[in-house]
C-alpha cells in the first residue's frame, strides 16, 4: 500500500474537484464499472476498505475488502448522507467548517451517530441533473478515503 503522503486540498480545491467530476451520465454498467475500477485500485494497494455506490436510494455496488469490517459499513451509511444532505463531498464538507474555525460535530446540529463529515464519500453529479448518488470508501484515513475516490473517478471519466 502506498504510503505517500497526499497534501491537504483547499476548500478551493475541493470544489474545483467536484465541478471538474462532473459526469456525462451514471448508468447501472456505469456503477459497476466505477465500483470495480475501485476494487481494483483498493487490491492493488491492499487497502482494508468497504466500497458503496448509490444512486438514489437504490445501492448499485457494495463490496468489503480484506481487513474492512462492518463498522466501515456504519461509516459509509454516515458519510453518504452528508454527501445527500450538503450536496458536496463529506470531505469538502468538514472542511468547510474547519476553515470556519469549527468543526461539523460541533456547528452542524446533526446526530453525530447518522452524519459524519469525513472523507471518503463523493456525488456523484451528472451534467443537466444535478448529484444523483454517492460513491463512498471507508476503511483507510478520511483523506486517503477521498482521494481513492478522486483518483477512481478520474480514471473513470477519462477517455
Amino acid at each position: 500500500m502506498s504510503t505517500a503522503p497526499t497534501p491537504t486540498p483547499t476548500v478551493d480545491e475541493l470544489e474545483a474537484q467536484e465541478r471538474r467530476l462532473t459526469l456525462p451520465r451514471f448508468t447501472y454498467e456505469d456503477a459497476w464499472a466505477l465500483g470495480s475500477l475501485l476494487v481494483q485500485l483498493a487490491r492493488e494497494r491492499e487497502a482494508p476498505v468497504a466500497i458503496d455506490i448509490h444512486r438514489g436510494g437504490q445501492q448499485l455496488f457494495h463490496a468489503a475488502l480484506p481487513g474492512s469490517t462492518p463498522d466501515n459499513d456504519a461509516w459509509i451509511a454516515r458519510k453518504r448522507r452528508v454527501v445527500e444532505r450538503y450536496g458536496c463531498s463529506s470531505y469538502l464538507v468538514g472542511s468547510r467548517f474547519r476553515a470556519k474555525g469549527t468543526t461539523f460535530e460541533d456547528s452542524s446540529r446533526l446526530d453525530p451517530d447518522r452524519y459524519a463529515a469525513h472523507g471518503g464519500a463523493f456525488p456523484v453529479r451528472v451534467e443537466g441533473a444535478g448529484v444523483i448518488g454517492t460513491v463512498t470508501v471507508s476503511g483507510l484515513p478520511q483523506l486517503a478515503d477521498h482521494a481513492l475516490v478522486v483518483e477512481a473517478l478520474e480514471r473513470f471519466s477519462s477517455p
